[in-house]
């Protein structure tokens, strides 16, 4: 029987299961992870890591997920791809698709056929009083999103730093927020690493096309006179690498400080954001540059002042 691991943002995945279990009866080999506010992407991955342990060595498994490109979505990828014969992945978890994924396992003993049969399940299971009619498809809409290139250079709507890069916040709530129609994730390291490049391409919300590019290639990028009519959402991991890019040319004027993951040597500000004495100077030399700071993990946050949160911590960071 093929095992599932159900995950989602906060309590989702456990009340889907429960509802699940309500009509469809209670069911073995599923586990459930949750991703919790207070929890970062190390938090997930042992959480995946011990439901997985729960399981024999070599069985098949099937994550279903909340949200394409989120979170549960970005930690769960990685396992998919090293053990492509025993698992597989299916995002935009529902009821339907979950009860449906009950049955499945009774007549397919491979986790990747109950994936596919899933897809047209899950999208059958929304349905509208009134009817509407089928919307653009993924690809007729990724293939609108490249057209209409022409003379001019490439404008940036919006630069935020996220060591997470390109997640469901991102996805669903920043990139409509900066009215871009391409992401643009500017990495010497990411633009080296190709399962993580795989993954940010997948990640991408429908109808945008999202790219990897070192620094700097984004530098040669803002001097090319092709590129009229690309609005760019710019995402760094690091504000080293906004630093960078700026030093080598590329005109940023404001960045969206939204996520530095906790590490051995770094500091809180807050909930979000962690920092060591090498991101202060940075913060510092991006100031003397005129660079101004937009302090906000979703867009309906108020704005923090950066500097007021590092000056309350600066000892505590110098002494480390």
């Amino acid at each position: 029987m093929v095992n599932f691991i159900i995950a989602s943002h906060g309590e989702f995945a456990a009340g889907i299961h429960m509802s699940g279990g309500m009509i469809f009866g209670e069911q073995e080999n599923v586990e459930v992870v949750t991703f919790m506010p207070s929890e970062g992407p190390d938090d997930l991955k042992r959480k995946y890591q011990e439901a997985l342990a729960k399981f024999g060595e070599d069985e098949q498994v099937l994550f279903l997920v909340d949200l394409w490109g989120g979170s549960p979505f970005n930690q769960a990828s990685p396992f998919v791809a090293e053990n492509p014969d025993q698992m597989a992945l299916i995002a935009g978890l529902n009821l339907p698709m979950l009860v449906e994924a009950y049955g499945a396992r009774f007549t397919m003993d491979k986790a990747a056929d109950i994936a596919h049969y899933l897809v047209s399940v899950a999208r059958d299971g929304v349905r509208t009083i009134p009817e509407t009619e089928e919307p653009e498809t993924t690809a007729t809409a990724k293939k609108s999103s490249m057209a209409g290139l022409k003379e001019g250079q490439l404008k940036i709507n919006l630069v935020r730093i996220d060591s997470r890069l390109l997640h469901g916040q991102v996805a669903t709530a920043w990139t409509p927020e900066s009215k871009a129609n391409r992401i643009i994730v500017v990495s010497d390291v990411v633009a080296k690493d190709e399962l993580r490049k795989g993954l940010i391409e997948q990640a991408a919300p429908n109808g945008i096309n999202a790219n990897i590019v070192p620094i700097s290639k984004m530098a040669e990028v803002m001097k090319d006179n092709r590129m009229g009519g690309v609005e760019a959402f710019l995402l760094f991991e690091t504000p080293e690498d906004a630093l960078r890019a700026i030093e080598a040319g590329v005109p940023i004027k404001e960045i969206n400080v939204g996520s530095m993951a906790h590490s051995t040597g770094k500091t809180m500000l807050n909930n979000v954001l962690s920092v060591d004495k090498t991101d202060v100077e940075t913060f510092d030399k991006l100031r003397e540059l005129g660079v101004s700071f937009d302090v906000r993990k979703v867009p309906n946050d108020s704005n923090v002042d950066l500097f007021k949160l590092i000056d309350n911590k600066r000892s505590e960071i110098e002494s480390k």
